[in-house]
């Protein structure tokens, strides 16, 4: 699937994803530095591995990304939302969020992540229960069905 966002292309899948483009968001994001050859490829088996994953490219940079571990059925786990620096502020990890909600838009969703990245999730429709700690972030699709009358 392929879909446009502020002239920016927004892929769905989790084939294909080049090591190299993933290895620089992680080093923009400082998740990681100088990573040996001989583990550079985790950077797209990672993918593989995942449910669902949506990446972002403006022509051939890619500029953000989000992967998801789930049952498919219950609970998701947001893993890896980046975005490279000059493209934040834009929407585009909220929009990835909201991507990865409609793939399970009645389940539970979490997103395990630092502190300084709690108001980001809440903007998203997230709660944060202890703002002053590192931890989960939860959506309950649950909730939001019943109040949309599903359940």
């Amino acid at each position: 699937m392929y879909q446009y966002f502020n002239r920016l292309v927004i892929r769905e899948g989790t084939e294909g994803v080049p090591a190299e483009k993933v290895e620089k968001l992680f080093e923009d994001a400082g998740w990681a530095r100088k990573t040996p050859v001989w583990q550079k490829e985790k950077y797209s088996l990672m993918f593989n591995n995942s449910t669902w994953a949506f990446t972002v490219w403006d022509q051939n940079e890619m500029v953000g990304m989000v992967r998801v571990i789930s049952d498919r059925i219950m609970a998701a786990n947001i893993l890896d939302l980046a975005v490279l620096s000059d493209y934040q502020g834009k929407g585009i990890g909220q929009k990835l969020v909201q991507l990865c909600v409609q793939k399970l838009p009645h389940g539970d969703w979490f997103a395990h992540t630092s502190a300084n990245n709690f108001s980001f999730y809440e903007k998203c429709g997230f709660e944060v229960k202890d703002p002053s700690q590192n931890g989960t972030c939860a959506y309950y699709g649950f909730i939001q069905a019943r109040k949309d009358g599903h359940r």
